[in-house]
Order: structure tokens, then C-alpha cells, then sequence
């Protein structure tokens, strides 16, 4: 098996995005281990194994399609952050906001990069 996903900055980012937002839910109230905070973590999962599913297809239109939905796990968990902020679950959420926009910038350059292939 190739793995070239492991490579890419923005996978290695997400991973530690993943790891912080597991230390951050574990604090949560054990009411919230099927609400919110699992609704966090599978956001934050899904960030990684998208991109990493993306090297495993063929076509950029396939590789932009898998990106997007990654992109799109990566707004659901800012928003899911905001929420466990303002319930008072999550005190300080600037680390992770900074991680967030991070992965978020690497992940739209990399689609920015695939649609100029495209369009090449």
C-alpha cells in the first residue's frame, strides 16, 4: 500500500487537530459523550481520512470532491468548537481555532493547486 497521504503537511496537521480535539472533549460532561463531544471527534476524523482517501482515487475532479468534503468536516467542527465554547464545556478555544485555520489554509491551497491542474 502506498502512502503517500502521510507526506502532506496539511494530513500531518489534521491528525494533531484530531489528537488536541480529543484532550479537549475529554473533559466533557459524560451527558455529552453521544452529543457533542462525539459529534466533535468524528468531525475532526473525518478531516484526515478524506485527504487520505484522496491519494488512494484516481481524476482531480475525485481528489477535489474528497478534499471538499474534508473542508466541509472542518466548518462543521468550528462550529461544533463555538458551541462547547459558549456551553461552557471548552474554557480557551484559541488553540484550536489556530489549528483549525491552519489546516483549513493548507487544505484550500491544496485545492487551489488541483483546480489550476484542472484548468491547465
Amino acid at each position: 500500500m502506498r502512502r503517500n497521504h502521510r507526506r502532506l503537511e496539511v494530513w500531518q496537521d489534521s491528525i494533531g487537530l484530531v489528537e488536541e480535539i480529543y484532550r479537549a472533549t475529554r473533559c466533557f460532561p459524560s451527558s455529552e459523550t453521544y452529543g457533542l463531544s462525539g459529534q466533535m471527534r468524528r468531525a475532526a476524523v473525518s478531516v484526515p481520512s478524506n485527504i487520505a482517501e484522496v491519494f488512494a482515487r484516481d481524476g482531480t475532479r475525485e481528489l477535489l470532491r474528497f478534499l471538499g468534503i474534508a473542508a466541509g468536516s472542518l466548518s462543521e467542527l468550528d462550529t461544533l468548537i463555538e458551541l462547547a465554547r459558549r456551553l461552557g464545556f471548552l474554557n480557551n478555544t484559541t488553540e484550536l481555532e489556530k489549528q483549525l485555520d491552519e489546516v483549513s489554509g493548507k487544505l484550500m491551497g491544496l485545492q487551489a493547486s488541483l483546480r489550476r491542474r484542472l484548468d491547465a
